[in-house]
């Protein structure tokens, strides 16, 4: 992977191809951008934060690019930040658009930037994607009092990790706001951002939204339902304990339901919120599709579709 910066907008990775032979599968018609959620960064100390999904798109045609968002700050903080790169990969490259791929965070991040400049966007898709809030936040924000040495303690812990993140990952000039990141998750959050950017969003508790909506942009969805996948995963008990404050299905992080945007594709994987990111090095339930595969699989359909 070659890391590089595009103008003067933070670093972009992008996963370079012209050494492989490619079959086609997912050369899609515009870059593909990968979008990372909380406490996220492109690559960490060597270990990519969508694990080994860009070398698996670009290998079989795909220009694809990481970009580097703050690890915590509100979804309009990041959205900006994700535009400036947009902006300067397009100039960079001469292409019209993008194709937005977000996880977490990611998603809304994404959505603010196909809301504000459409004509950038092709496509946002959104992996396990906040957007009708999610109730871990909902409880943090409530054991958190605003004003409280709680609050204190907790946004220093945040801080302190959001600079390791930072340090290690060369995004350490990105501006942090843990407050404004849960804010921005909760529930009311989530809510008060869809009404100022409400493109894709359902507009039931759980169905479908507009697949091309009004801007012209295309939006997807996909999202896991379970905690515990894998006995060698040591994050999976995380996982089940976070996954017990939800009244229904959820990844551990987000409701099913709450990840919901544009077309569906599915929301029942066997996987939790880290394994939709090939997270801890590509450990998964083992009867269920490899993330990777989605994420290849994806790309083949933005390509059928001309975008």
């Amino acid at each position: 992977m070659l890391a590089g910066s595009v103008a003067s907008a933070p670093v972009f990775a992008s996963a370079s191809a012209s050494s492989l032979e490619l079959s086609g599968y997912t050369a899609t018609k515009y870059p593909i951008v990968l979008v990372h959620g909380l406490f996220g960064f492109d690559s960490l100390a060597g270990v990519d934060y969508f694990y080994g999904i860009p070398h698996s798109l670009t290998k079989d045609g795909a220009a694809v690019f990481v970009a580097q968002v703050s690890a915590t700050n509100s979804t309009e903080a990041r959205g900006e930040q994700l535009l400036a790169q947009v902006e300067n990969l397009l100039a960079a490259t001469g292409s019209e658009k993008v194709n937005l791929i977000g996880h977490s965070h990611g998603g809304p991040t994404a959505r603010y930037v196909a809301s504000v400049r459409p004509d950038l966007v092709a496509s946002v898709t959104s992996v396990g994607g906040v957007h009708k809030g999610s109730r871990v936040a909902d409880v943090l924000r409530g054991a958190v009092p605003p004003g409280s040495i709680s609050e204190d303690v907790a946004v220093k812990m945040a801080e302190g990790l959001t600079t390791l993140i930072g340090l290690l990952s060369g995004g350490h000039n990105l501006e942090q706001d843990p407050l404004a990141s849960l804010e921005a998750l909760t529930t009311a959050g989530s809510l008060a951002f869809n009404r100022d950017y409400p493109e894709g969003v359902p507009t039931s508790d759980c169905g479908d939204g507009q697949f091309l909506a009004d801007n012209g942009v295309y939006y997807y969805s996909w999202t896991g339902s379970a905690t515990f996948t894998n006995v060698l995963d040591p994050t999976d008990g995380a996982m089940t304990q976070l996954g017990w404050v939800f009244d229904g299905p959820s990844d551990g992080l987000v409701g099913v339901c709450s990840a919901h945007l544009g077309k569906v594709i599915r929301d029942d994987y066997k996987m939790n919120h880290l394994d939709e990111i090939n997270g801890l090095l590509g450990i998964h339930h083992l009867f269920e599709t490899d993330p990777v595969t989605l994420y290849r699989q994806h790309a083949n359909r933005l390509k059928l579709q001309g975008l």
